[in-house]
């Protein structure tokens, strides 16, 4: 299917919300998704500490969330393309109050653990808003909203590193995270209620339940090999089987979704170069999200008598080191919807993604100031925002209306993969640590792979560029060839 396609699919404008209070009200749902995804990263040992718990159990809070969203996430996506969206919308964002609830209230960790995975669902409201979005503005506005909604999902992330880092002042408990994350959610909720339309759906068809079961299993058995590797061995039976199966199970979904009358995701669409290599791209960038979070907040957290750490507070961390990268980011986040209208997304991805490499080079060259440390990161965040404002904006104008939510949902499990296997990459690098903390050639090393992913995501997107016919159709990222186009 060309550009074309997805023009047709665009629902004429009608009455609704003004679009900046739409926009900035999916902004602040896409920020929850980022905020529950870090905020309990930098509070694991805590929570260990204060639940009794091993650090490699208590590790399971996050992987339990990562299973849940990969599970659920294209589901859910599908769902929002059948239904009305405000209610999908609606009904997601209440299963992760309940499970924000549970993780404020409980000190029981396997009750912690089932609180993480309602969590989960969380992943699914980005795919939505985008949704809404494409369903809510006129075709001149639409770009410009989704990176500002993506680009707030990618600076979002250090902005939860480092609410969590003023909340957990002193010897604070980790249930004050979650409660922070409950009050939250419910502005969220009230705010939606308020400002999102509820319109009739647009689409007809049916959910392949044997596909979203397939799939969902795949993923799952896949990610739990990556993300428990470290802690079972990586070539233990558990990591082996779960790869092996995970792999099997895929090509078996695969099979079936090429088969299937009404498959939850169309094959065809996901095997279309520019959509297989954005997604392929988008997993190298989830990857440089993780690298940049994790080696620099570790790398900062380091005893100075490391000879290369800061013996950095939790609260120091987030407000000196990670708060200008964030605040960077954030600014960055509103600019590139103006820059992908009026340059189109590729340009602004390939420039992005060369920031990155600076950004992560400068960091594995030089972090022996403060100063360098917060320039690199300022370059880190504003690559991963102006990132994400792009690739969805290159898979939105490949697929139907119908189809958004659950071609947005499979970006969005392609930047949870990526993070997944970047978080178990860092996690082997600093388990050298023969002084009681990795040497500085672990974290180097992080950050050189940091560059490598910024290479990469621009490789890809360069050999995904349209053909000649591609070229020639309209292009739903540029908004002046809409303008044409609707006029």
């Amino acid at each position: 299917m060309s550009g074309t396609g997805s023009i047709a699919g665009h629902a004429a404008p009608r009455r609704g919300p003004r679009p900046g209070v739409l926009v900035s009200t999916m902004g602040t749902v896409a920020l929850t998704v980022a905020v529950l995804q870090t905020g309990v990263v930098p509070v694991l040992g805590v929570m260990a500490r204060q639940l009794n718990a091993s650090p490699v159990d208590v590790s399971w809070a996050v992987t339990a969330n990562l299973l849940a969203a990969a599970s659920s996430t294209p589901l859910i996506g599908r769902l929002a393309d059948l239904n009305v969206k405000k209610r999908v919308l609606l009904a997601v964002l209440a299963v992760v109050l309940a499970g924000s609830i549970l993780a404020a209230t409980t000190s029981s960790l396997p009750l912690l653990i089932v609180a993480r995975v309602l969590q989960g669902a969380s992943f699914s409201l980005y795919p939505i808003g985008i949704s809404i979005l494409r369903e809510e503005l006129p075709a001149d506005r639409l770009m410009a909203a989704m990176a500002v909604l993506s680009g707030v999902l990618g600076f979002g992330g250090g902005m939860g590193l480092v609410i969590t880092g003023l909340l957990m002042r002193g010897d604070a408990g980790y249930h004050r995270v979650f409660w922070f994350m409950t009050a939250f959610l419910v502005v969220v909720i009230v705010a939606v209620i308020a400002v999102v339309p509820e319109r009739p759906r647009s689409t007809t068809g049916s959910v392949d339940w044997a596909g979203a079961a397939g799939l969902a299993a795949g993923l799952s058995l896949v990610l739990l090999a990556v993300t428990q590797g470290q802690a079972w061995g990586w070539t233990s039976f558990r990591t082996v089987a779960g790869a092996l199966g995970g792999t099997v199970t895929l090509v078996l979904w695969w099979w079936w979704e090429r088969r299937c009358a009404q498959p939850l995701i169309s094959t065809a669409m996901l095997a279309r170069r520019p959509i297989l290599l954005t997604n392929l791209a988008t997993v190298a960038v989830g990857m440089g999200l993780y690298f940049g979070f994790l080696g620099l907040t570790g790398m900062v957290q380091a005893p100075t008598e490391s000879g290369y750490g800061f013996g950095a507070t939790v609260l120091r961390a987030s407000l000196v080191f990670l708060l200008p990268g964030a605040f960077a980011g954030f600014l960055t986040a509103l600019a590139s919807g103006r820059y992908i209208d009026r340059y189109g997304a590729r340009p602004v991805l390939a420039v992005g993604t060369g920031i990155g490499f600076v950004g992560f080079g400068l960091l594995a060259i030089a972090h022996a100031s403060v100063w360098q440390v917060i320039a690199a990161s300022i370059l880190i965040n504003a690559y991963i925002s102006l990132a994400y404002g792009a690739l969805p904006a290159l898979v939105v104008r490949e697929v139907e209306a119908g189809e958004t939510g659950v071609a947005t949902s499979i970006n969005a499990i392609a930047r949870t993969v990526g993070a997944s296997i970047a978080a178990a990459i860092v996690a082997v690098l600093l388990s050298r640590n023969p002084h009681g903390y990795p040497p500085e050639s672990s974290y180097t090393a992080i950050f050189w792979l940091g560059a490598l992913t910024g290479l990469i995501g621009m490789l890809l997107i360069v050999a995904s560029r349209p053909g000649l016919r591609e070229v020639g159709a309209v292009d739903i990222t540029n908004s002046r060839a809409m303008n044409h186009e609707w006029g």
